[in-house]
């Protein structure tokens, strides 16, 4: 799905992995869950481009439907990934970032808790750290923003150039609008809070979560 001429959603994947084209070569945001490789290389393909273009592969957080295909995504096309320390710490580790705090039943949490003891991915080891602040050579400028609450070391992506927010967990969508981290999945639902307003203060236009649909003219769509 194209976005803007430079950014597509690979659809169909468990948490929405992102294509961005640049002179220089292709960045993916997230990698879905384990297998997932083989189709979003098949998206690369339709691009006109091939595994080889990819330059950088760059995950928001741990869990495993945002890495279940970084390992193997990088052996294919070589190109070096990106996490935040804290949850590079735990895809090197084979083990979630953080144990879910929430209270009460939540239907999300029980079959995350469920399925997790079989859909692990193997210990990786992410070749850069992203911290707060950094900007990379992406779109005209990618920044890294801090957005722990969902998980304790979440990073969203802004590009301000193009308006752009790509948000991971720390946001989700639907059809009535752009919410904040899904309780039943949250780490700390304070640091969540101050990840969404901190996020609805970019003022970007086109926001791109974990999960949903992308939305555009996304100023006022945000339900705080």
């Amino acid at each position: 799905m194209k976005i803007i001429d430079n950014v597509f959603l690979v659809p169909g994947i468990v948490a929405n992995p992102y294509i961005l084209v640049d002179s220089d070569g292709l960045t993916i945001i997230d990698t879905g869950l384990p297998h997932s490789e083989k189709k979003i290389l098949s998206y690369v393909a339709r691009l006109g481009k091939s595994a080889h273009d990819v330059k950088r592969i760059v995950v928001t957080h741990s869990d495993l439907d945002h890495i279940g295909s970084l390992a193997a995504l990088k052996k294919i096309t070589g190109a070096r990934t990106y996490a935040s320390r804290i949850e590079a710490d735990a895809i090197a580790s084979g083990h979630p970032s953080r144990q879910i705090k929430s209270s009460g039943f939540s239907m999300m949490r029980l079959v995350f808790s469920l399925f997790r003891p079989f859909m692990k991915a193997a210990p990786f080891q992410v070749d850069e750290i992203l911290t707060a602040d950094l900007v990379m050579p992406v779109l005209g400028g990618l920044h890294v923003v801090d957005t722990a609450g969902h998980t304790p070391g979440h990073v969203s992506l802004f590009a301000p150039a193009a308006g752009i927010l790509f948000s991971g967990d720390s946001l989700v969508t639907d059809e009535n609008g752009i919410h904040g981290s899904r309780p039943g999945l949250t780490w700390d639902d304070a640091k969540a809070r101050q990840a969404e307003q901190k996020q609805v203060a970019l003022g970007a236009y086109i926001v791109c979560p974990g999960h949903g649909p992308v939305v555009f003219d996304a100023i006022g769509k945000f339900i705080v």
